[in-house]
C-alpha cells in the first residue's frame, strides 16, 4: 500500500499551492526538494544587517486577482508596497517605464513640453502606449521618442538580459516596450500591491505546515523517481506510484535530455553590505551598453521591506547564460523564447504525456515564464482539475 498519495518535486509556489490544496483534502503528499530549503526561487532570509534578502532576486507580490491575495492570506499579513524603479539613462536617474515626468528629465523644457502636449492629445492620459504604436505616428517627435526609448531604455538592457546582439533581438519584443502616459511611477499598476509582512519563506514555512505533508530536502528527485517508458509508469524508490506526481523541475533533465537540452538564461547575484542607503528607491536599472556597466540593475533589499533597518544590502544582478553544474549560471531562470526552443519543448511534452499521472506544472516544467500571482492561480485551477478527476 502506499504511503504517500501525492508526489510533488519541488518546492516553490507552483509545488507548495498543490501540496497545500491536496493535504486539505485529506491526500497525503510527500515533496522532494533538491535545494536544502522550501520556497524555490521565493526564498529570504535576513542577514548579518537585519535586511530581507531575497536570494534569487527581487520578488513584488502584485495582482489583479482577488481569488490569489485572498488565497495566499491564510498564510501571511501583509504590508502595503508599490515598487518603483528608475533607469540610468544619459547619466540621469529617470523613472521605468519612461513616462511624462522621464520626458521632462530627458528633453530640454521646449521639446518635453511638446512632447507631452502631443502624446496626451494623441493617446490620452493614463494610457500605455508600445513602441510599435509610437512609431506609426507621421508626427516626427513621437517617432523620435520612440527612438530615443529604444536606444537608451530598451536596446543594452534587452542585450545584456539576452545576450543577443541588436539583430538578434526579436522585434515583437523590442515593439511591447511601453511609454506610460501619465504622472504615476510606479513600476505596476495593479490594483493589489503588498508584500507579506514576514517574508516569503515564512509564508512558506506556513502554508506547507499540515500534518499531510512532508517535505524532503536535499534530494535530486533522478535518485527516486524513475519513468518507465515501456509500461509508461513512475516509481518512487522502486515501487510504482499510481497517484498524481506533479512535476515542477526542467523537463528536459527528467527526460535525460532525449530530445536535447532546452536553453535558458541565468543571473548571478553580487550581494553588498554596508551602512546607511545605497540608492534611493528599490531598483535601478542599467539600460547602458556592456562595457560601462556589465550589470542590468541594482536592488537594494532594504526599501523593499516594511521597517527598514540602518545598515543595507545590494544585489548587483549579472546576466549569465545558464549552464548546469557550472560555478556561476547554474540556475535556470528565464526560458529562451523561439520557435526552434519552443518546438523542442513540445516533443518533451509529448513524451510526457505517455505516462497519465505525470503533470507538469510551473516555469521550468512548462517553459514558461511565470509571474508570481500568475503561477499560484494555475496552480490552483490545477488542482481542482486534478483533485476533480479522482
Amino acid at each position: 500500500m502506499q504511503k504517500y498519495d501525492v508526489l510533488i518535486i519541488g518546492s516553490g509556489f507552483a509545488g507548495s499551492v498543490m501540496a497545500e490544496r491536496f493535504a486539505n483534502a485529506n491526500k497525503k503528499v510527500l515533496i522532494l526538494e533538491k535545494r536544502d530549503h522550501i520556497a524555490g526561487n521565493m526564498f529570504d532570509y535576513l542577514d548579518e544587517k537585519k535586511v530581507l534578502v531575497h536570494q534569487y532576486g527581487p520578488h513584488i507580490f502584485h495582482t489583479n486577482r482577488k481569488e490569489v491575495v485572498d488565497y495566499l492570506s491564510n498564510f501571511t499579513d501583509w504590508y502595503f508596497y508599490e515598487h518603483k524603479v528608475i533607469g540610468y539613462v544619459e547619466g540621469k536617474m529617470v523613472p521605468i517605464p519612461f513616462n511624462l515626468r522621464s520626458i521632462e528629465l530627458c528633453f530640454d523644457e521646449a521639446k518635453a513640453t511638446r512632447l507631452k502636449e502631443t502624446l496626451i492629445a494623441t493617446y490620452g492620459m493614463e494610457k500605455k502606449v508600445t513602441i510599435l504604436e509610437l512609431r506609426k505616428s507621421t508626427n516626427p517627435d513621437i517617432i523620435e521618442l520612440a527612438d530615443y526609448i529604444y536606444e537608451h531604455v530598451f536596446k543594452y538592457y534587452t542585450m545584456k538580459q539576452w545576450g543577443l546582439s541588436v539583430e538578434e533581438i526579436d522585434p515583437a519584443v523590442t515593439n511591447r516596450v511601453p511609454v506610460f502616459v501619465s504622472y504615476d511611477d510606479r513600476y505596476f499598476q495593479e490594483p493589489y500591491q503588498f508584500m507579506p509582512k514576514l517574508g516569503y519563506t515564512k509564508l512558506f514555512e506556513k502554508m506547507l505546515n499540515h500534518p499531510n505533508i512532508k517535505v524532503e530536502l536535499k534530494v535530486e528527485a533522478k535518485d527516486r523517481v524513475t519513468l518507465d517508458f515501456e509500461s509508461n509508469t513512475i516509481s518512487l524508490d522502486g515501487k510504482i506510484f499510481k497517484g498524481p506526481v506533479i512535476f515542477t523541475g526542467a523537463i528536459d533533465q527528467l527526460l535525460e535530455y532525449k530530445f536535447g537540452r532546452l536553453p535558458y538564461r541565468s543571473e548571478e547575484f553580487e550581494l553588498k553590505s554596508m551602512e546607511g542607503t545605497y540608492q534611493a528607491t528599490g531598483t535601478v536599472n542599467y539600460p547602458t551598453p556592456a562595457d560601462q556597466h556589465a550589470y542590468t540593475r541594482i536592488t537594494e533589499y532594504k526599501h523593499l521591506m516594511e521597517h527598514q533597518p540602518k545598515g543595507t544590502t545590494i544585489a548587483i544582478e549579472y546576466p549569465l547564460p545558464y549552464k548546469e553544474g557550472a560555478t556561476q549560471g547554474n540556475i535556470p531562470y528565464y526560458p529562451i523564447f523561439t520557435p526552434e526552443n519552443q518546438a523542442l519543448y513540445e516533443k518533451y511534452v509529448e513524451a510526457s504525456k505517455a505516462i497519465p499521472n505525470l503533470r507538469l506544472l510551473g516555469r521550468l516544467a512548462e517553459y514558461k515564464y511565470y509571474n508570481m500571482d500568475a503561477i499560484i492561480y494555475r496552480a490552483l485551477q490545477q488542482f481542482e482539475k486534478i483533485n476533480g478527476q479522482r
